[in-house]
């Protein structure tokens, strides 16, 4: 998710600079990647943040410059459902964008708007774990996005963590509202990130109009140069606590796949670490 957010709190602002004085050397420097996590049969997390000296990410002389490169960028990157754990398969609409993405209103109402001139391409994919045993519907959807720069990436990131403060009950539809919200933002180097140049993070629970209790939320987005990779998760009604806490770490297992593809690429781009087969990074479809 992502919105509009005209005044950034001191913590945002925070979260954006600290991005800023990374500078390009962060971005340029050569980085370990797992060239194996995209192409893995199963949903395992990538190396995690004390396995990895440098964080994934995509030097911005190597991202994409114009919106047909940045669609054939979105587009070639593989987002299989079992990144996400066992079970899931591809939701109906599977996708969304490249040229639309979701803007949290004035109003606290969440509606596909075409992209901004700061935008290059958007992608959303959408999948889904059916219910067993009484349990309901896990809902996972992962979202690549593709920016002008990395400033206007780290700009995005700062305005994301701005709203949950501007809007702390959002209409997800006409059904569903998310409420409760909390966010954290984490540079590379400190807390969790491991797999980004930083993240953010956002709990809380989403309700179902005509059901009676409330189910619990997940949002993170990470950064990688240019490039921004969230994902979202809405438990179902009833999960045990444990149950929870897998779901969510084989969905940011997920998306550390798609983090150390775009990391792949980029480094195929500038020629450090090409693919031995010699086909083109990022322009094929799933």
């Amino acid at each position: 998710m992502r919105g509009r957010g005209p005044v950034l709190s001191a913590a945002a602002v925070t979260l954006l600079l600290a991005g800023c004085t990374n500078g390009q050397a962060d971005e340029d420097a050569t980085r370990e990647s797992d060239t194996s996590a995209a192409g893995g049969s199963s949903a395992s997390p990538s190396p995690s943040a004390t396995t990895l000296n440098e964080p994934y990410t995509l030097a911005e002389a190597d991202a994409p410059k114009t919106r047909t490169e940045a669609t054939a960028f979105v587009r070639g990157l593989t987002v299989r459902p079992d990144y996400f754990g066992s079970g899931y398969r591809k939701r109906d609409p599977y996708e969304a964008g490249p040229f639309t993405w979701a803007v949290l209103g004035d109003d606290c109402l969440w509606r596909r708007e075409a992209i901004p001139n700061t935008v290059l391409a958007s992608l959303t994919r959408s999948f889904i774990r059916p219910g067993t045993g009484g349990e309901g519907a896990v809902y996972v959807s992962l979202t690549v996005t593709v920016h002008t720069s990395t400033r206007e990436a780290r700009r995005d990131m700062a305005m994301s963590l701005e709203e949950p403060l501007r809007c702390p009950q959002q209409r997800l539809n006409a059904t569903d509202v998310v409420q409760d919200m909390t966010s954290r933002g984490d540079p590379f180097g400190e807390q969790r990130t491991g797999t980004s140049d930083d993240d953010l993070s956002e709990y809380g629970q989403y309700v179902v109009d005509g059901a009676g209790k409330a189910r619990r939320f997940d949002w993170y987005k990470h950064r990688l140069g240019p490039v921004t990779v969230a994902a979202t998760v809405r438990h179902p009604a009833g999960a045990k606590e444990t149950e929870q806490t897998t779901v969510t770490e084989a969905a940011l297992g997920g998306v550390d796949f798609v983090t150390a593809d775009v990391d792949r690429i980029g480094k195929s781009e500038d020629g450090t670490d090409a693919d031995a087969s010699g086909e083109a990074k990022g322009s094929g479809d799933e």
